[in-house]
């Protein structure tokens, strides 16, 4: 698929509103594991870190799901995962960690990540956005990035609030799939850390395990 084409798609998924979501009845491929959550869609299997949410301490992985609220799509060879905290969803969070797998096995990394910048920045003021790495490239081996939007446009539900964002892309022999998670608060100023909705050990923190935890693998 061109890489225009594929950023239509990425931008048509990007827009679902929760409901679509919630309508979804098959069960969601998502199991809990000791140090993981296991994302099972496309024919690939990812592993995520478990959720860092200070809520969650000490719950045991047999009851880790019933403790969030999580919503599942799988359409047109993309698998999307949404999980908030228990209590809120697409319409109202402040916390929002997800997942995407795409059956596209020809798709850089590099490419993938341009796309989904491209698709988040256009909810945002352009003045107020900013992106980091902890780490520079190597190659198709790209490290988790950092996005932040210190203001929405003024858009139904968005206006007078900002986000911080990361996500780390990764790469199997059936796909690639991207780990994210974002952090939703009253507009920022994206060059003060101290006015962003998360602490910078909280994002350092959680960098080093979307690099060292997270895994995707074809299924045999």
């Amino acid at each position: 698929m061109p890489k225009t084409m594929f950023a239509t798609a990425i931008l048509a998924t990007a827009m679902l509103a929760l409901p679509a979501l919630a309508q979804q009845t098959p069960a969601v491929p998502l199991t809990a594991e000791a140090e993981h959550l296991v994302l099972e869609a496309l024919d690939q299997m990812l592993a995520l870190p478990l959720p860092d949410w200070a809520e969650l301490d000490g719950a045991a992985s047999t009851e880790m799901l019933d403790l969030l609220s999580v919503y599942f799509r799988e359409d047109d060879g993309e698998a999307r995962l949404e999980i908030y905290p228990r209590g809120e969803g697409e319409a109202l969070w402040s916390r929002l960690y997800g997942a995407r797998i795409f059956d596209q096995p020809g798709l850089t990394l590099a490419n993938l990540r341009s796309v989904i910048i491209d698709v988040y920045a256009r909810a945002c003021r352009p003045e107020s956005v900013a992106l980091f790495q902890l780490e520079p490239d190597d190659g198709d081996n790209i490290p988790p990035l950092g996005f932040v939007c210190g203001a929405y446009h003024d858009l139904p539900g968005y206006a007078g609030q900002g986000e911080v964002m990361i996500m780390g892309f990764y790469k199997s022999a059936a796909g690639v799939a991207m780990v994210y998670q974002e952090w939703r608060g009253a507009a920022f100023d994206p060059e003060d850390s101290g006015t962003w909705p998360v602490t910078a050990e909280q994002i350092e923190r959680r960098v080093a395990q979307f690099k060292a935890q997270a895994a995707l693998t074809p299924v045999d």
